[in-house]
C-alpha cells in the first residue's frame, strides 16, 4: 500500500457501530515494505500508523 504525504487516509471501524476516522498523511517513515504513516486526523490527534486491511488510502492529485 503506497501512500504520499497530502493522501488522505480512512481506518475503517473493526466492530459494527464503530466510527471511521479520517485523516491526512503528514509524513513517512519506515521502509518501502514496511511504511509507517504519520497521519493527522481531522480531530487533531496524531499517530503513527501502519496500514492494514482495515485502512484505506485515498490519493490527492
Amino acid at each position: 500500500m503506497r501512500a504520499n504525504v497530502g493522501d488522505r487516509v480512512v481506518t475503517h471501524g473493526r466492530t459494527v457501530g464503530a466510527a471511521e476516522r479520517t485523516g491526512e498523511v503528514i509524513e513517512i517513515r519506515g521502509t518501502e515494505e514496511h511504511p509507517l504513516l504519520v497521519v493527522r486526523y481531522d480531530d487533531g490527534h496524531e499517530v503513527i500508523l501502519s496500514p492494514g486491511g482495515d485502512t484505506e488510502i485515498r490519493h490527492v492529485d
